[in-house]
């Protein structure tokens, strides 16, 4: 029976299960899935990355294009799919590497539906047809298959195999509910099938066979090029490849990493929130999706729980409160308030529950703690209140002491404190778009006190950075990457931001070549390499990134984002490994056990470089820089549409819906961007030198006013638009631009 039809359409095939090289057609649940067989090891393998080796390759967010390779007992076979039509599919096989001979490895496509309808193989015509409710699903393939056996299951297919091995035939049936077509690399090393769904069975071969006839090449545009080149690209593959169906919930979510196994599904706090800023690059449908799935975890008492999995549920003790603050990006990027309607009353819920459930005296900063409440692992102990900052394992807390009565850590955490701060901010914002002033009072009143507690109480002047404190007393001697976070939420002064500058390059802290380590380099929790004790992790890159933009060490964020960059791509470009964590030595990925290979926040890294580029933060809002070296990046969510940003011989185009809107060749950043149907607007920041800016879709007729700093400036007009001189300057300045709107021009035009 029809199962998911709410998915939009240019989803709905997609790479949706645990099994990569699995194609669903969610909507009707549907599956065309790969199965090998090496008579070699006498074993199967249904391209599973928690047991099989498995390379992702390129994904794009719709899965109009996917593709990866797997080893299976030595023999490499690479796939791709792809799609032109939400209701037809592409799919290749190439066997690249062969460690037996051709004819003893077998490629099985297994066409089952989750309903358990019976599949009818017709193999006159070389045709596989499904019928669900009132739809028919058609595969066809390029070569017809060796023979064609039938199965209840995935799983008795893959007992055939491994009990009978290739040369056994009492299986082949041509009705059953998994119809497997077998193809093995001596006769068909290259092999292709398409499938398509249609309203007759017809209608659903024809439409088959019509694409598996067109032979498209599989392509999709590289997403950056030039400076900081792959790094949307990568962004794009890590968030598709980890966006997955959760069963239980009937949700599509991209999860933590689609390798690790904690049950049928798990949602940590932040890591799903990461999940949604990132998503929301390309798809705003999606981020929505995966900001759902991290308020779904919103318990009774007020917090949002720090994990929910199949299995366990930890409603006891939450996360870092940073939901407000990808909200409220999300909402500059897309422009759409909807984003920010959904997740209002859970997060505002989540910040008062923190004042009043981990503030044990009253001063107004906070302690990790586990409440009374539910029976998730780790329930009243020091370690689950540990829970709270992420940082499960760091150093940071080593000196902190459980206390059953508060049921908090005897510590004052900075990172936790930064983040309550920030998150208060972002949702005063949030309250004023909504006019709800009493609330953005209240939430602008406790960022300022936290802001102004942690710069007075967390201030340590004799090392020159901020750190955690016992509540009774001095600072704890380890530090982490946290001791800058002051700066994204504007805690800290002038004095105590420069101060704190020196220790981002101080190799006996956190410089290096490898940036930034989750213990000093001195600290001996550092030598232990192990998860929080002194690996670099993606999450803490990005955050200290934001602060440091925040308060304009544009230089320094430059170098972190730099730094991160070549850092992913150390492990990217050859094994497209986007790690959980790295070593601070030697950058590697992969030395230590406890890291996952293709987790979602190794994201951030590469995304901190495509920001370089074009970002949307709090501050600044939409932002756009000309460093002068070529790049290309893009598409990418706009409030004003799709955004592509091309830089060529110097000179900056922007580009929306197709339609270029801006070229410069000042080498500066454009910020607080603003472009609405009759107006453009930027803060344009201090310039070295005299140049242009272009605005090609504005003619002179139908200018109203360009003013620079609120006073009318001269402009020259050309046939492709008008041309706005602007001199050097020491000083940002806010360039407006007011026009005829689309509206008033079409009107001008009937006659």
């Amino acid at each position: 029976m029809p199962r998911h039809s709410t998915i939009p359409l240019m989803r709905a095939w997609n790479s949706w299960s645990d099994r990569p090289a699995e194609m669903v057609f969610l909507p009707l649940g549907v599956r065309i899935t790969p199965v090998l067989y090496s008579t070699r090891s006498r074993t199967t393998s249904a391209i599973e990355p928690r047991r099989n080796p498995v390379r992702l390759g390129r994904h794009a967010i719709d899965g109009s294009l996917i593709e990866l390779e797997t080893d299976h007992t030595g023999t490499t076979v690479a796939f791709s799919t792809r799609k032109t039509d939400p209701f037809a599919v592409c799919g290749n096989w190439e066997g690249t590497v062969s460690a037996e001979w051709g004819l003893r490895f077998w490629l099985t496509l297994a066409i089952s539906s989750d309903g358990g309808e019976i599949g009818i193989h017709d193999s006159g015509n070389n045709t596989t047809l499904l019928k669900i409710g009132a739809r028919f699903v058609a595969v066809v393939t390029a070569q017809a298959p060796v023979h064609v056996t039938g199965h209840d299951t995935i799983e008795a297919l893959r007992a055939d195999f491994e009990e009978n091995g290739y040369f056994y035939t009492a299986t082949r049936s041509n009705t059953a509910p998994v119809i497997a077509l077998r193809f093995n690399l001596e006769m068909m090393r290259k092999g292709a099938y398409a499938a398509a769904v249609a309203d007759s069975a017809v209608l659903a071969i024809a439409k088959a066979r019509a694409n598996l006839a067109e032979h498209m090449p599989a392509q999709i545009p590289d997403a950056q090029t030039g400076l900081f080149e792959g790094s949307l690209d990568a962004v794009r593959d890590v968030v598709a490849w980890n966006t997955i169906w959760d069963d239980t919930n009937a949700r599509p979510y991209t999860a933590v990493t689609r390798i690790w196994n904690l049950g049928k599904f798990a949602v940590w706090y932040n890591d799903q929130l990461f999940a949604a800023l990132l998503a929301g690059v390309f798809d705003a449908d999606l981020a929505r999706e995966n900001m759902a799935t991290a308020m779904a975890s919103a318990t009774p008492q007020g917090n949002i729980a720090c994990i929910v999995t199949s299995n366990d549920a930890w409603v006891d003790r939450s996360q870092h409160p940073n939901g407000a603050l990808v909200a409220w990006q999300l909402y500059q990027r897309t422009g759409e308030r909807s984003l920010l309607t959904a997740s209002y009353d859970a997060l505002a819920r989540n910040q008062r529950w923190w004042w009043e459930n981990r503030d044990p005296g009253a001063f107004g900063l906070l302690s990790c703690g586990t409440s009374d409440v539910g029976e998730g692992l780790y329930k009243g102990t020091a370690f689950g209140a540990r829970n709270e900052t992420g940082m499960d394992n760091s150093a940071t807390h080593d000196e902190a002491i459980y206390d059953p009565v508060t049921r908090t850590l005897s510590t004052f955490d900075l990172g936790l404190n930064c983040a309550a701060a920030l998150d208060a901010e972002m949702l005063a914002n949030m309250a004023t778009v909504f006019g709800k002033h009493a609330d953005a009072q209240e939430f602008a009143h406790i960022a300022d006190r936290c802001r102004t507690l942690i710069s007075k109480t967390l201030w340590d002047e004799s090392r020159g950075l901020f750190a955690n404190r016992q509540r009774d007393g001095g600072f704890v001697r380890s530090l982490s990457p946290t001791s800058f976070y002051p700066l994204v939420c504007g805690a800290a002064t002038p004095e105590q931001a420069a101060r704190l500058l020196e220790h981002l390059s101080d190799e006996t802290t956190f410089g290096g070549d490898f940036v930034l380590p989750n213990a000093t380099r001195g600290d001996p929790a550092f030598a232990e390499n192990v998860y929080w004790r002194g690996r670099i992790w993606p999450n803490v890159n990005y955050m200290v990134w934001l602060g440091l933009r925040r308060y304009g060490f544009m230089v320094e964020a430059s170098q972190l984002a730099s730094q991160s960059y070549d850092l992913f791509m150390k492990s990217w470009n050859n094994d497209r490994i986007a790690a959980e964590n790295y070593n601070a030595v030697t950058g590697e990925a992969m030395d230590q056990g406890d890291t996952d290979p293709f987790y979602i926040w190794a994201a951030l890294l590469p995304l901190m470089a495509t920001g370089e580029i074009v970002d949307f933060d709090p501050w600044s809002g939409w932002t756009v820089r000309n460093t002068g070296q070529d790049v290309s990046v893009g598409p990418m969510l706009s409030p004003a549409g799709s955004l592509h940003i091309s830089v060529k011989a110097a000179v900056l185009s922007m580009i929306v819906n197709e339609r270029i809107v801006m070229t410069t060749d000042l080498q500066t950043t454009f910020s607080q961007i603003d472009i609405r149907d009759g107006s453009f607007a930027c803060t344009v920041a201090t310039v070295a030198g005299s140049g242009f800016l272009d605005l090609p879709d504005v003619t002179a007729d139908n200018v109203v006013a360009v003013r620079l700093d609120g006073n009318d400036i001269p402009y020259d007009a050309g046939s492709e638009g008008i041309r706005i001189a602007i001199a050097e300057n020491a000083h940002m300045q806010r360039l407006e631009v007011y026009f005829s709107s689309l509206e008033v021009r079409m009107a001008s035009r009937k006659p």
